[in-house]
């Protein structure tokens, strides 16, 4: 597992950057990656990026015989997400087709945060959207509701389909406003140094050419094309493969 200060570093960068270092050191083919493919709604933009290991659970509102049947459900609960080391990222499944209680709200989020937990992705809904900005937990759902029904635990530590990607328990995961990424465990290692080169690579030549041009079209693809063979050569000499903008 990376640091929590090497965590906090990858938090540094949007998510987009995240995924651009780990198409440079992934063996997988790009458009494999574990990513969302449905849309997700970053209700606490000003929070930035959030980076963090993975703890998952499964809750259905609508259900009320969960409290029932599982009346520790909540301790049990929380200790696994205690026992985890942090920064954590809750990943939560709401069972519901239609999302009629929202797990998190300013209570949920505040005890998560009191476990170690940065923020939550949910592919059901959040309540109390200023109390929870508020505590600058970072959170990313499909949508918000006024009430909890019956959001209790229903299964914790287990792999998770959300917006139409799979997460498992401790996989890496970052996530900002556009959406989220989950790192596979073999390409962590590299995963901060090589946000900092590609950043770097990318705005000493297609950036700076691009923003410093004031010429011709014909000048820009000229300038344009000697900074990607710039860029293409670092990406070789670094990752020993070209690169794409």
């Amino acid at each position: 597992m990376l640091t929590e200060a090497d965590l906090k570093a990858l938090a540094s960068w949007n998510t987009p950057t995240i995924y651009n270092a780990w198409e440079a050191v992934t063996a997988v083919e790009r458009t494999h990656g574990a990513f969302n493919r449905a849309p997700t709604t970053d209700f606490v933009p000003e929070a930035g990026a959030m980076a963090g290991y993975a703890v998952t659970v499964e809750v259905e509102p609508s259900n009320p015989k969960w409290p029932l049947e599982n009346a520790r459900g909540w301790d049990a609960y929380r200790e696994y997400v205690a026992s985890v080391p942090g920064p954590k990222i809750v990943v939560v499944k709401d069972l519901d087709e239609v999302a009629v209680g929202a797990f998190f709200g300013e209570v949920n989020s505040t005890v998560h945060r009191a476990l170690g937990c940065v923020g939550a992705i949910t592919d059901g809904a959040l309540r109390d959207l200023e109390e929870v900005r508020r505590l600058g937990f970072k959170h990313l759902a499909r949508q918000l509701c006024v009430g909890h029904a019956y959001s209790h635990p229903v299964r914790w530590n287990v792999p998770v389909s959300v917006f139409g990607c799979e997460v498992h328990p401790g996989d890496l995961v970052h996530a900002d406003v556009h959406g989220f990424l989950v790192i596979p465990e073999m390409d962590q290692s590299q995963l901060l140094e090589a946000a900092k080169f590609l950043d770097a690579a990318e705005r000493s030549t297609l950036i700076e050419a691009a923003a410093s041009h004031q010429g011709s079209v014909t000048e820009l693809q000229r300038v344009l094309s000697e900074a990607q063979d710039r860029f293409e050569a670092m990406m070789r000499d670094r990752f020993g493969r070209s690169g794409e903008f």
